[in-house]
This record gives structure tokens, sequence and C-alpha cells, in this order.
């Protein structure tokens, strides 16, 4: 195993620690693959909450693990159709259990916010710290594999990936790189890269227990550029906001790590969507990359002609999915033929992104566009007409930009 810097110091170490399958995906899965695609993308995902459980078991390792379920609020008008959506395909795909909604009075007996106005309780779903899962998976990888840390790879080819240091030679070769694969030549007209950044709040248990967030759900609203936020074990809470700065090319620079004007977005996110945690101080902030593929779901394959394997296009919902691209790229590397490396996420045709520059020139026209029709809805307006076509864009070539 080669790693560029030190296990955990990218994005995996520092996510919001969302864990979950698929079946909060439904709508989009349907969309994509149709009913007995998304059921068996779905129904492989739900082996991802217990496979973290059993590692965490089988390890002693204690990385805060808390299954309490997820939910999906509205916090505007218009993200209410997307709410019931959820709850529509899992009631017609008959596992209604996975998407039950929730009146205004329900959703508050689970948390209280004035600006709730309905939402989604989504049974698949878990809470972690990601920096202790992946020290967890360290110590595990340092007791069964080679790991070779500070070994940037420069150069991948069938059979060979040399560092500067030297090179290794394997007849499979996985390249598992998250955001990083955007640079990577047989990817990169399949992956953009969007930042995400977080804040971190002091411990206020008192003001969790006020609101009536005490249950451990995670909870993320429907927004194109969601917010997504949860409680940790001591009594904090996380706001992220997905609205960071796009690359351009693969590169990844400091706007992925030290973007004041997302931070300040997560905040105001905070800010609105839980007044009753207005006391609350902000300690930390910080961002990192997320690797997006055009139509907002990872997939595998082998480069055609090699036995280079690669999983990508996590979306900014890896902490889980990566339990389940574990699986499949180990089967695609051992040759295996099954329902797994069956699944519409290796064998789909993922579209292609423009190249650059209209690649980052349209994407930060669409971004712009997407960002003034959140701001609007918010605030009670109709977005404008060329924020609302801007918004549109994506659809009409048959990508995804945002959870929409």
């Amino acid at each position: 195993m080669l790693e560029a810097e030190e296990c955990g110091r990218g994005p995996s170490g520092r996510n919001g620690g969302f864990l979950h399958g698929y079946w909060s995906h439904l709508p989009r899965l349907r969309e994509r693959f149709g009913d007995e695609g998304a059921l068996a993308v779905a129904r492989a995902g739900e082996g991802i909450v217990r496979g973290v459980q059993a590692f965490a078991e089988s390890s002693g390792a204690d990385f805060w693990l808390r299954a309490a379920g997820m939910l999906r609020v509205s916090a505007a008008p218009a993200q209410d159709a997307s709410i019931g959506d959820e709850a529509d395909a899992a009631q017609e795909l008959g596992v209604p259990e996975e998407a039950v909604l929730l009146s205004p009075e329900q959703l508050a007996e689970r948390v209280r916010s004035p600006v709730f106005r309905e939402g989604v309780f989504l049974r698949d779903g878990a809470t972690i710290q990601p920096a202790r899962l992946v020290l967890s998976l360290r110590r595990e990888a340092l007791a069964k594999v080679e790991l070779h840390e500070h070994s940037r790879v420069t150069q991948i080819d069938d059979g060979l990936v040399a560092t500067a240091g030297g090179s290794v030679r394997a007849r499979e070769v996985v390249v598992a790189v998250n955001a990083a694969a955007a640079g990577w030549r047989p990817l990169r007209r399949r992956l953009t890269v969007f930042g995400s950044y977080v804040v971190l709040t002091e411990p206020v248990p008192q003001l969790l227990e006020q609101i009536g967030w005490t249950g451990g759900e995670a909870i993320f609203d429907g927004r194109m550029f969601l917010h997504y936020f949860r409680t940790t074990n001591d009594g904090r809470v996380l706001m992220g906001s997905g609205s960071g700065p796009i690359g351009f090319g693969g590169k990844l620079d400091r706007r992925f790590t030290h973007d004041e004007p997302t931070v300040a977005r997560a905040e105001h996110g905070l800010r609105r969507l839980l007044p009753g945690l207005a006391e609350a101080k902000v300690t930390h902030a910080w961002g990192g990359p997320i690797d997006v593929s055009s139509d907002h779901l990872p997939f595998f394959g082998t480069v055609p002609g090699t036995r280079i394997h690669y999983g990508a296009g996590y979306s900014g919902h890896g902490a889980g999915p990566s339990w389940l691209g574990g699986q499949i790229l180990a089967g695609l590397a051992l040759g295996v033929d099954d329902e797994l490396t069956r699944l519409p996420l290796v064998t789909r045709r993922v579209p292609k992104l423009p190249p650059e520059p209209i690649r980052r020139l349209g994407g930060g026209v669409v971004r712009a566009a997407i960002m003034a029709c959140e701001e609007a809805e918010e605030e009670g307006r109709r977005p404008s007409l060329p924020a609302r076509v801007g918004a549109a864009l994506p659809r009409l070539f048959g990508l995804r930009i945002g959870t929409r």
C-alpha cells in the first residue's frame, strides 16, 4: 500500500462522519438505473453499517459509531418536493420503512427548529468520528500489509507503480485515491473536484437538550448544495456546507482547505437552521476536496487492456460507500464475477464532463446560479430567470451538480 502522506491526512480523516448506504438515494438510483438496478445497489449497501460495526467489534476500536438513522429536512418551500420524492420512491419499491415521512410535529419530536418544515426519517444511517476510524484502519493495515507512507505515486502502468523513492511491481493494481483521481488521465473526464467545509462548536449538551436533538440522528437539508449536520459524543455540533470552490483539471490547492467564504456559509447555515444554538461558539473549521462524478454516484472498473482497477466519484458520501467499494475492488482484483461486480456502479457508462477550461468556466457559472437560487429560496423570493436557467444546465447535458 502506497500513501502520499500519512493515512487519514486527507479528506478520509476529516469528513462529516456520515455513515450510510444508498436507500437515501432511491430517486436518483431509479432515474439512473431503473427499479431493479436501484434495488440491487441499495440492498448491496445494506451491509455497510453492519460491516463497520463488525470491524469495531473485531478490532476493539472506538470510533464513536452511533447507528441512529438520518433525517432529511426541508428548510424552505422549494425543498419540500425532494423530501416527498424519497418517501414516494421507497413506497413504490416496496420498502416504505426505509423513508418515513415526518410531519412538522413528528420532526419536532426529534429536533426543534423554526425553519424546519417537514422531514423524512431514513433508517439506514449512522455517524462515526472519521479520524478515529481511519487510524483504526491504519493499525489493521500495518498488521496485515506492507504500508509505505510518504510515498507519493508518480506513475501508474500496467503491473508497475512508481514513486520518487522506488517502484512496486504487481499483477493487480488498485487506484483508490479520492479527489486526486480527478488528475489521473483515465478518469479525469468523469470527475471534478468540489470543496466541502465544516464548522464545529464547543460542547453544548444543554442546548441540544433544549432543542430536543438528543437521539444522535445525522441530518441534511434539501438544498442542491446541501447542509449536513450531526452531533458528537462530547456534545458538539458539526455543520457542513457542500458549496465550496470547483477545481481546475484535477489540481488540488489551498482553496480546498483555506476558503473562508465557504467556512462563513457553513456557520451561516448553523445559525439559520438551528437558531437554538445561537450561543454555541464555533471552535474549529476545516475543509477538503471531494471527488464528484458526472452523475453524482461512484463508479468502479478496470482500465481497458490492463489489470489496473479503480474506484472514484463518491461525491461527498464516501465514509460508508467506500466500504462497499472495497468489496467491489477486491472482486475486480481477484477476477470475481458476482452480484457486486455486476452492480450498475461497475457496469454503467459514466457520462463524460466537458474538457478544461470549459468544465471550470461552466461549472463556475452553474455553481453561482445554484447558490443564487438557494439564497432566494431561503429568503422566500423567486430566483431570477438567469439563476434558474443556470442551475438547470447540468440536467440538459445529463449531468448532476448538487443534490437535485
